[in-house]
């Protein structure tokens, strides 16, 4: 329907604004048009005379005052058309027609194809696909009788300005240079009506006008934009029959169709809205700078952006809390706008006793969702990374950008709408919507505590211990004071009147006076004040050339991701990257390291240090690499500690040394070789030696029947774990295990020890030389070895008979671990009557780590 505008100085802008549901009725008479001579079909035709010039036809007629209509009912013979070429698409049921030869603009959006239809008596035509009831198009909607097919002619044309058309519709500024007739018949030929479009770029016409054909009573017009109707009224068909057109031209904006040169007064934005004759429309607001828009057409004065820098949060009405920990803290929530919270989790940096923002959380009541804004322009879906760019990223409502200053989430609901910046040292918090809103957190005029205002949820066990360190002799108290006290000077009084510096100043003090510069830190307190005046539309001019600051976050933090443990700052070499947090590098500054204790496991040793501990001494990880230059360490992309290790299968150049009673495994850290840095070498030397020192495995026995062909053990001495196997078979050449069989024999054969019985087949890992059936293969020479004797039974024993072996894990250094076996005599096998400790068999098996 038109909009009301009863509240406005402008009689006429009845008229200005199309809306939805809009019934009026003509019951003007027009003298009917005369029929067209000629009509031709086909491309590249003449076209006689289709709409006639006759000015003495033209007929307005008058309207009465309540009837407010867009239409002005005038005899069509009044268009004129040159003679030349015309062209002609044919259609039934639903096409695409394309008319790019003379696109039609339907309030202010140029289209150079439509979709046709008919659908339940009615003829449609779209410019954005098929017409669908409740889908988002922009449609012209005309009853159509019984027409099911139709045909569009494009033809060229030339209505100057200031032609009696012009005259009848005051607001058609531009001259005719094409048009389209489209004619519907029924499944006869027969036919029924007349839709002429004409370009009158960058304005159009409409025109109607229904035939013999068309047996309906009346006619009924329905215009759409965006899917919702800004244009519908029924005529008689005695109005139709005669012609009636139409100017389609108008603007649009923030969703509202406006009519061509009108003036009117937008109260949701307090600006006023005018559309031109060329379809473009612009707003000049009636607010101050200093001001915003209650959507009601009044103008107030609101202060509603939250700051969080360092330790500090300046609430929306000024105020200023300090954070004392590194917990996770309610920032904002509102039962007017219900569903969120957002919530900063704080963390020390360079000093312990002084915390910072390091997350900013939306927490979302819906299914536990939360979204986190990280450092680095990072954010976070639960774990999951999103994908950000300046193209808003629609999440739960939330719209994520990311640009040069950080990343930005976005929501409106209530008529208030929510944005929160985190460029991973500030946040602010904007809040925009009706006044007399509730604010709960610290940047509410909450009464709460500190610590009821704690979200356990987001809060590490501990976060709460507080830090007294020592001040810093470095500092210059009064000179930060200074610094902080330039936000009462030029460029930034240009926002005083707005937002109080005050509160800024307070939080800037407090920092510096205790913080040690760096990190672009000083910088970061004017950057915080300068960013919430603009959110309230203040630029102030130059204040980076004025004090000499740069962008050190936007520039050089950008897409950095640092771990847990580390936050994005100025490193020792000047460079900016991730730098220890205080509480982390505290645990290895204290003895002097670079990381955890070294791992010395069965087959490997590794030894794991913090990048940023390294890097604090000016070291490379990249650079460094074990005894063997082929050995670099491995950094973890998460936790960013680089560990260097090596194992039985890759030894790095590991040293081996071994006595009697421990063994030990040594490797050694270094950078690589001067001459590879080229010219200069600022890499100081680097020469880490880690070691692992076991204790030598422990002689095992290992016993077993010959019942047993196969045995194995898991033995565990010391630090060392391994699985023994022996096995029994009938000859060393085919490896034939011994059967069941066989075994049941020689328990028949034999006669059983009782344990005081011994015969040594293998004196000190040498066969026993009184006996020529032992042969012992391999001992001492690998991780397996085999020895074969003559079976026998104990004289006067029957029974099970069981061989006992000693058996030693040695280091294999050459051929340290194989013994000496002399010749000797050899003796018939003899029965001792106890075990003799003194003379021990020795099964050797070497590995070489």
């Amino acid at each position: 329907m038109f909009r009301d505008r009863s509240q406005f100085s402008h009689k006429d802008q009845k008229e200005n604004v199309l809306r939805t549901k809009q019934v009026n009725r003509h019951r003007d008479s027009v003298r009917q048009r005369p029929e067209s001579s000629t009509q031709t079909i086909g491309p590249k035709r003449p076209v006689k005379r289709l709409l006639q010039h006759k000015a003495a036809a033209l007929q307005f007629l008058p309207r009465s005052r309540s009837a407010a209509s867009m239409f002005n009912i005038l005899h069509l013979a009044a268009l004129s058309v040159l003679a030349g070429t015309a062209t002609t698409q044919i259609f039934t049921g639903s096409a695409e027609l394309n008319i790019t030869s003379c696109p039609i603009n339907l309030y202010g959006q140029k289209y150079d194809k439509i979709y046709v239809s008919f659908n339940a008596s009615r003829f449609t035509v779209c410019s954005n696909g098929q017409y669908e009831s409740g889908i988002k198009n922009d449609c012209i909607l005309i009853s159509a009788g019984a027409a099911d097919r139709g045909s569009l002619v494009t033809f060229p044309m030339v209505i100057p300005t200031g032609s009696e058309l012009h005259n009848k519709l005051p607001n058609l500024k531009h001259a005719g240079k094409c048009g389209h007739v489209i004619t519907l018949n029924d499944s006869t030929q027969a036919p029924i009506q007349t839709i002429e479009l004409g370009n009158f770029e960058p304005q159009a016409v409409l025109g109607i006008k229904t035939l013999p054909g068309y047996t309906a009573s009346h006619l009924e017009l329905d215009v759409e934009v965006n899917g919702l109707t800004v244009f519908k009224q029924r005529f008689p068909t005695i109005v139709t029959i005669a012609g009636l057109f139409t100017e389609i031209s108008g603007c649009r904006r923030s969703g509202v169709v406006y009519k061509t040169n009108t003036t009117v007064r937008d109260p949701s934005s307090c600006s006023t809205v005018s559309c031109d004759a060329s379809g473009v429309a612009t707003a000049v607001s009636g607010c101050d700078p200093m001001e915003t828009c209650n959507g009601n057409g009044s103008c107030i004065i609101s202060n509603n952006v939250c700051t969080v820098i360092g330790s500090t949060v300046i609430g929306f009405a000024g105020q200023v809390q300090a954070v004392p920990d590194r917990c996770g803290y309610n920032l904002f929530k509102s039962t007017s706008i219900p569903g969120f919270q957002v919530v900063g989790v704080f963390q020390e940096r360079r000093r312990k006793d002084v915390s910072f923002l390091k997350r900013v959380i939306l927490q979302l009541d819906a299914g536990g969702v939360q979204i986190s804004l990280e450092q680095g322009s990072r954010a976070l879906l639960d774990t999951r990374e999103l994908r950000l760019n300046t193209t808003a990223m629609v999440v739960h409502g939330w719209e994520l950008t990311k640009d040069q200053t950080g990343v930005t989430a976005k929501m409106s609901a209530s008529n208030f709408t929510v944005s929160v910046h985190f460029d991973g040292s500030i946040t602010h918090i904007h809040l925009t919507g009706p006044n007399g809103h509730d604010a709960h957190g610290f940047c509410g005029n909450s009464s709460r505590t500190v610590s009821e205002e704690k979200v356990s949820t987001h809060s590490v066990s501990g976060c709460d211990k507080q830090y007294n360190e020592a001040a810093d002799l470095t500092i210059n108290c009064k000179a930060s004071t200074d610094w902080c006290n330039l936000l009462k000077q030029a460029p930034f009084t240009a926002c005083s009147m707005q937002h109080d510096p005050e509160p800024f100043i307070t939080a800037c003090t407090q920092a510096l006076c205790k913080y040690p510069e760096g990190d672009g830190l000083k910088c970061h307190f004017l950057e915080a004040y300068a960013r919430t005046c603009s959110l309230s539309n203040i630029t102030v001019e130059e204040w980076k050339s004025e004090t000499r600051c740069s962008a050190f976050y936007q520039g050089s933090c950008q897409d950095t991701f640092c771990s847990d443990h580390e936050f994005c700052g100025q490193k020792s070499n000047g460079g900016t990257g991730c730098v220890c947090r205080a509480m982390f590098a505290s645990k290895y500054n204290s003895t002097s390291t670079f990381g955890e204790p070294m791992v010395c496991e069965q087959n490997a040793a590794k030894l794991t240090m913090a990048k940023c501990l390294l890097e604090n001494k000016g070291i490379d990880f990249s650079v460094l690499h074990l005894n063997d230059e082929a050995c670099k360490g491995e950094m973890d992309k998460e936790t960013h500690m680089v560990t260097f290790g090596f194992d039985r299968t890759k030894t790095c150049g590991a040293v081996i040394l071994a006595n009697n009673s421990q063994i030990l495994y040594k490797n050694t850290i270094v950078n690589r070789n001067s001459s590879m840095y080229g010219i200069i070498n600022r890499q100081d030397s680097v020469h880490l030696d880690f070691s692992c020192l076991y204790d030598q495995p422990d002689i095992r026995t290992f016993t077993f029947t010959l019942k047993d062909s196969s045995v194995t053990q898991q033995i565990t001495s010391g630090q060392w774990i391994y699985n023994l196997t022996m096995k029994a078979y009938k000859d060393l050449i085919t490896k034939e295990a011994l059967p069941q069989r066989t075994e049941m024999q020689l328990d028949e054969t034999f006669p059983s020890p009782n344990g005081s019985l011994r015969y040594d087949l293998i004196i000190k890992g040498c066969p026993n030389p009184a006996d020529s059936t032992v042969e012992v293969k391999n001992n001492g020479q690998g991780p397996s070895n085999s020895f074969s004797f003559n079976t026998f039974q104990f004289s006067g024993q029957d029974g099970e008979v069981f061989l006992h072996c000693r058996v030693t894990l040695c280091v294999k250094k050459g051929n340290n671990c194989i013994p000496r076996c002399g010749p000797g005599d050899r003796r018939r096998r003899s029965i001792m009557s106890k075990y003799e400790d003194e003379n021990p068999a020795f099964i050797k098996l070497a590995w070489t780590y």
